[in-house]
Order: structure tokens, then sequence, then C-alpha cells
């Protein structure tokens, strides 16, 4: 089994036949896990590169811990394999399980296309007695009210009694997937209480979980009842997360009017039980967290906290850069860098990172800026459209952007007009002779 203790997939017998749709940061990942403890599992993706990849046992993708290993190891022992062909994929599936994207447009409207053809995909193979799972993150009453209807119309069979559906949403983070899974309890709702009775037998048997005495009952698969229950607790875990973060971005742009250090405010309130405020930063992104407040606005559009809460969070680019042109003067003709473009440190994924706000904030001043991150090369930066071409010696400001690790001992030395730094992500830098706006 994959565990924090090892490995030990090549001496378990082989129960049953699992397909994951999907191959991405989440998809593979748990393809490996669902192998690793005993499942023979086909993965089935559209990408003809990324199946090519899997089964020479490489990762498609970067920085996810113990992947590269396990993955090796499950494909050399025919544990788990990919294909392009759905139909292959299915023909000896009891379980299915499906992570693919779904995105929403500026508005906040899904774009079900991808996953749909997902469905239509599984629904031509399905046979009695399976199991299907979406575990991507949609609004509520999609599972119940588009899948059920679109697989048992490419089918032919009824779910409740031919097949079993439930909605079990993904809780992981990428470049931590196996350890999240372990540690949160998998949600599972079904469109029938058969449906949800299945899908925690089949979790339960191949996902493992730490011991958890700070929660209500013991970690493991938790059956909240119906797929719509289970959607909504993945929309309101995450807008939760975007609200309370915007509710600290409120507090910390009262404190800059008022020399307040919000940051040691924020360490004292959660000092006591009751207190959980987040961190205020530069920019909000991701797959997650400034999507699915959109996804719940979608099914609830008069749930003026959450859009009020959006609204703050995709403000905070442009407020950060209006900060640092306070303190540093007038940005027009300034060579400003960017350090970071990715959303979060560590991972190298720039969905709807704030470089791209930042960029378009300093460029609208007529600021000279450019990019870097250590993640990525040039290259990559410039094909997402990111500046990269400025010299270290012209750079009189930097914005840390993504809280990189290697930003806690850059060389800040190497830009001799540097003036103003815009430590947008709060951290603990050690800088005297510049000025730091935290």
């Amino acid at each position: 089994m994959f565990s924090k203790h090892g490995f030990d997939t090549l001496s378990r017998v082989v129960t049953s036949s699992t397909v994951v749709v999907g191959l991405g940061k989440i998809g593979l990942p748990l393809a490996v896990q669902f192998a690793s403890r005993g499942q023979r599992v086909v993965g089935f993706d559209t990408n003809s590169e990324t199946v090519a990849m899997v089964n020479r046992g490489e990762v498609p993708f970067p920085n996810e811990a113990g992947l590269p290993k396990f993955l090796t190891e499950l494909t050399k022992s025919g544990m788990l394999s990919a294909t392009t062909n759905s139909a292959a994929a299915l023909v000896e599936a009891s379980d299915v399980v499906i992570v693919v994207p779904l995105y929403v447009d500026n508005s906040g409207v899904p774009d079900f296309s991808m996953i749909d053809a997902a469905t239509t995909a599984v629904g031509s193979g399905l046979r009695p007695g399976m199991l299907v799972c979406y575990e991507t993150t949609v609004p509520v009453g999609t599972t119940r009210g588009r899948f059920k209807t679109a697989l048992e119309e490419a089918s032919g069979l009824i779910c409740g009694r031919d097949f079993n559906l439930v909605f079990s949403p993904e809780r992981v983070s990428s470049g931590r997937v196996f350890a999240d899974l372990r540690r949160y309890p998998k949600l599972v709702g079904g469109v029938t209480p058969q449906c949800g009775e299945r899908a925690s037998r089949f979790y339960t048997s191949v996902l493992e979980f730490d011991e958890r005495p700070d929660l209500p009952k013991p970690n493991g698969v938790w059956d909240l009842g119906s797929c719509e229950a289970s959607e909504l607790a993945k929309l309101a875990e995450t807008t939760y997360r975007d609200v309370n973060i915007a509710l600290a971005n409120q507090f910390a742009k009262f404190s800059s009017k008022h020399g307040i250090d919000i940051h040691s405010v924020i360490e004292a309130c959660n000092s006591q039980p009751f207190s959980h405020i987040h961190q205020p930063g530069i920019a909000v992104g991701g797959h997650c967290i400034p999507v699915y407040p959109q996804m719940y606005l979608w099914n609830d559009p008069d749930a003026s906290v959450v859009r009020a809460g959006r609204l703050t969070n995709a403000s905070m680019p442009e407020h950060y850069i209006a900060a640092l042109e306070r303190e540093h003067g007038l940005l027009k003709g300034e060579t400003v860098l960017v350090l970071g473009a990715a959303y979060r440190g560590g991972v190298k994924e720039t969905a709807f990172s704030g470089v791209f706000p930042v960029v378009e904030a300093l460029h609208s001043r007529g600021a000279m800026c450019y990019v870097t991150d250590p993640l990525y090369t040039a290259n990559e930066l410039e094909t997402l459209g990111l500046p990269t071409r400025g010299n270290a010696s012209d750079v009189t400001a930097i914005v840390i952007q993504s809280d990189h690790a290697e930003y806690l001992t850059y060389d800040f030395l190497q830009h001799p007009r540097l003036r103003t730094v815009m430590n947008g992500r709060h951290m603990p830098l050690r800088l005297t002779s510049l000025t730091v706006i935290n």
C-alpha cells in the first residue's frame, strides 16, 4: 500500500479493476493510490502524450511528492496502465472515478464540455453493477440533474437499480496529494442511499487514513447522505476560505491606513479557539479558491457575502500595486521585478495566478516590469504572455508575488538601485536598508 510507512503493492492480490478518467495533477496520484491498494487500474486520458509518459512510468508534471517512484513501480508491475481508448479502459471495470476539469468563465458560468464528453464516454461503456464516482467540483445538483441523466441515456441503464452513482469531491492540494488523502475524511454522497453505501465500500478499500483525535468522529469515509450534500460540502469549504481571506484583506487595508501591523493582530486573534482568521495577500489563485465561489454563486446568486468576498480578493493585485506606487513614487519608467509566476509557492501552476493582474497593474502605470520564477524557464513564462527581459542592475522595485522558499534567501544585493520591496506574501525577509511593504 502507499502510505507514510512504505509501499507493498507487489505482495497484494488484485481484487478488481478501476478506471480513472483524467490523468492530471489529481487524477494520476489517485490512480497510483488505488493501484497501490490492490486495484488493477487503467487510466483514461485524451492526451496521447500524457498516456505515453504514464505507460513509460514517467510523471507528466513535477513536484508531486512520492509520485515518480511509485508510478514507475506500479507501471512495471502491470498494476497501472493508461490508454486513450475509453472503451478498452472500461471493458473490465467495476469502478470508475472521473476527475476531469470543469472551468467557469469570468461571469461564473461553468463550461461542462470536457466533463460532458467524459460522461458520454463512460456511459457508452457502462455495465450493470458498476460504480461511477465524480470527484470534479461541480455546482450543487449537477450529479443528479446532469450526470445521472447523461449516463442513463448513453447506457440504457437505470441509476440506483443497474448502476451506482455518487459525488465524492477531491479535497487534496497539488504537491501533497498522498498526505492529504490520508489526513482528510473522504466525503461521499449517493444519488440513492445504496449508491452511497457502495461508494463507501470502494473508498474504504482503496484509501487509508491518519488518526485524527481532533475530529468529531473517526477519520475515514463519511457518507453525507446525498450527492447534493457532498457537492455543497466541497463548495462550502472552499468558499469559506475565499470569504475568510477577503475579511483578512479588509482588515489589512484598514490597518495600513492606521499604522497597525495586521499580522500581529491576526496572530493575537487566533490565539483563542474561536478565531481562525486567514492571512491577507496580494492575490488568491489556483483552480479552487477563486473558482468554486463562482460555482456557488451560480447556484445562489443572492449570496451577497460570497460575492463581496470574491470582489475583494480580485481587487487585491491592484490594491498592492497602488500601495507600492504610494510608497515608492511614480512607477512610470521604473523597472520593477515580479518574483514568482506560480499562484502558490512550490507549485508549478499559474491558474488564476496573481502574476497576470500584477503585471497588468504595473504596465498600466507605465512601469517596465519583468517576471522570474525558479520553477519556470524564460521560454515557459513568455509562452504564458509574461515579460521576462530586464536587467538586474536597473531594478528599483520588487514585487514578491509567489511565496517560493527560494525567496527566503534571495540575493537582493544583486539589484544596486533597488529601493522598495512589496512583500505580497508576508515572507519573513530580513532587509534593513530597503523599504519593505508587508
